[in-house]
């Protein structure tokens, strides 16, 4: 089963020391890229969410975003010392380059965020509630990108039944259109009837055989359709393969096209590189 790589997924709770909610959107991409938006205070998750989407998807670029709306009813307020000094470092140097520098406000660095923060007594805690609500964000982004696959499948699938039936047609339409280019052949022939050359008439007949010959590109056409449907039906990490397979469609319908030598055979090559360009858009979602 394929997975598409456009989903999202929201999950919200409340934990020990205030309200999680996690947010992931996922779109389209060559590569797997993260893009993290976390609390200063939960920062040490980083490695954890990396890894946990490393594990899980394959493609695509993910923006997770994790608030925490803390609940500090109650709790005591104290200062991260080393955020603090960092500020003041950085306050003192730009004030350096300054001719007459503001004093430095205590209350303004207390206002920057970071600095003053709710006292939590286990973090560690936190830290597990946020990672374990992480993991239930990410398994419903894969569900959705799992849904929408199933629909990407589907709507390919329908192409693909389109596309089979248009070299079926072709197929059986193609001693047809032979025969009736060697009756125009016979007629121009036939009205040149003092200058009619048995030599020149059997090199335009192998010359139009050799020219109209699609035989080959149809069973490609063919082979390509089913070896879609295999990749569609095997699933996992298929977008590059069907990538590839839509370009082979694509080069085979376009030989196709410089062949044509009937107007039911340019339409023919028309529609089918209509369908190939309908299925290629949606490729393009594919994880």
């Amino acid at each position: 089963m394929v997975h598409s790589m456009t989903a999202f997924a929201r999950v919200e709770r409340a934990g020990s020391q205030g309200t999680l909610v996690w947010e992931l959107r996922s779109v389209n991409h060559r590569y797997l890229e993260p893009h993290l938006r976390l609390p200063e205070a939960l920062r040490d998750l980083e490695g954890g969410v990396r890894e946990g989407l490393r594990q899980g998807l394959s493609r695509g670029k993910v923006e997770c975003t994790l608030r925490l709306n803390e609940d500090s009813n109650g709790k005591p307020l104290k200062v991260d010392r080393e955020r603090a000094a960092q500020l003041v470092a950085a306050a003192e140097e730009v004030a350096g380059l300054i001719k007459q520098p503001a004093p430095l406000n205590p209350l303004e660095v207390l206002s920057w965020p970071g600095v003053l923060v709710a006292d939590t007594s286990d973090p560690q805690a936190l830290n597990a509630e946020a990672m374990a609500l992480f993991d239930e964000a990410l398994a419903e982004l894969k569900a959705g990108r799992q849904r929408e696959g199933q629909e990407l499948a589907r709507l390919i699938n329908e192409r693909l039944d389109n596309m089979a039936g248009e070299v079926t047609t072709l197929r059986a339409l193609v001693p047809q259109m032979l025969a009736a280019q060697r009756q125009k052949i016979l007629d121009r022939f036939g009205d040149m009837q003092a200058e009619l050359d048995p030599q020149r008439l059997e090199q335009e007949m192998v010359l139009l055989a050799q020219k109209s010959d699609v035989a080959e590109e149809l069973d490609r056409l063919s082979t390509h359709v089913t070896e879609v449907r295999r990749v569609l039906k095997g699933g996992g990490a298929a977008g590059r393969r069907l990538d590839f397979l839509m370009q082979e469609l694509n080069r085979e319908a376009n030989t196709l096209g410089s062949k044509a030598f009937d107007p039911r055979s340019t339409q023919a090559a028309v529609n089918l590189k209509v369908l190939i360009e309908q299925m290629r858009e949606q490729v393009q979602n594919i994880e």
